[in-house]
């Protein structure tokens, strides 16, 4: 090789070289092929993981799906973290849904949350004593309803929240099935209360959303099943609006007949879930 090219060729690696040690560590990171950085993630200086706001502008039913097994991260004023994996969700599509909060368009100071830009917390009282968490999505009035978390991390922490501010006298330990269960256990296990109202999950430092790690090689199925609770709404009480991770103990309440039904057919999910159709 003629010494000039050679000199050249040496000159080009060795500013390579010096361009990736000027590199910081996260720098190198996301310029390794293979390791691009989501769309849906915020930005850096944000929690690892943390899912940004493009995420929540979906559509409801859409949104209520791409839910399912993404983490929800809840920090403590003493800095603890708890972790539950979404398993069970409802949406609420907004106006036109005779069981949404915002039916008919109307908007109160109680559902304003609703109408916020999506990924909006929206969380309300009911009975007079239990919190329910729900997320703005797209589409004026519309949301999805967290129903069920699998509790991944400070599963102690959640039994002393929801011990001390359930309701029953009764002292048996919670089993962890238990924790989080059902929409109002779910904002007991981590202390979710009238104040996270109108927050931002893209921005809140107490309350976040992280991308759920796939953990096995074969999907889960999820299974669309009439919503929980909803009367006095027409044809919507028996819509299949309800999105479930068939199979997960975690789950509020299983639909055995929706389940079943006419061998669904399946379509795959971005994030490796399958979609019962029904």
């Amino acid at each position: 090789m003629p010494a000039p090219l050679s000199r050249k060729i040496g000159q080009k690696k060795q500013r390579l070289a010096d361009s990736e040690q000027q590199q910081t560590p996260k720098e190198r990171l996301l310029s390794t092929p293979g390791l691009r950085r989501s769309i849906y993630f915020s930005s850096p200086e944000d929690h690892s993981g943390r899912l940004g706001p493009e995420f929540f502008d979906q559509p409801a039913v859409t949104l209520a799906r791409a839910f399912l097994g993404q983490v929800l991260v809840r920090r403590l004023a003493d800095g603890t973290e708890l972790r539950g994996r979404i398993v069970e969700t409802e949406a609420y599509l907004g106006p036109e849904d005779e069981a949404a909060h915002s039916r008919g368009g109307r908007q109160t100071p109680r559902n304003r949350g609703m109408f916020m830009k999506p990924g909006t917390l929206y969380v309300y009282l009911i009975y007079g004593m239990y919190f329910c968490l729900n997320v703005s999505s797209q589409g004026a009035g519309a949301c999805v309803l967290l129903r069920a978390l699998e509790p991944l991390e400070g599963l102690e922490t959640m039994r002393q929240l929801r011990n001390s501010l359930r309701k029953s006298t009764v002292g048996r330990s919670l089993k962890d099935r238990e924790l989080c269960s059902g929409p109002s256990k779910l904002c007991q296990a981590l202390a979710i209360d009238k104040s996270f109202d109108q927050r931002d999950l893209a921005q809140d430092d107490a309350v976040w959303l992280e991308h759920g790690p796939l953990e096995s090689s074969s999907p889960a199925v999820v299974v669309a099943a009439a919503r929980i609770g909803i009367g006095h709404a027409g044809e919507w009480t028996q819509k299949p609006l309800r999105f479930y991770v068939q199979g997960s103990p975690w789950v509020s309440v299983v639909d055995r007949v929706a389940e079943q039904m006419d061998q669904p057919q399946q379509t795959a999910c971005s994030e490796g879930l399958l979609i019962v159709q029904k």
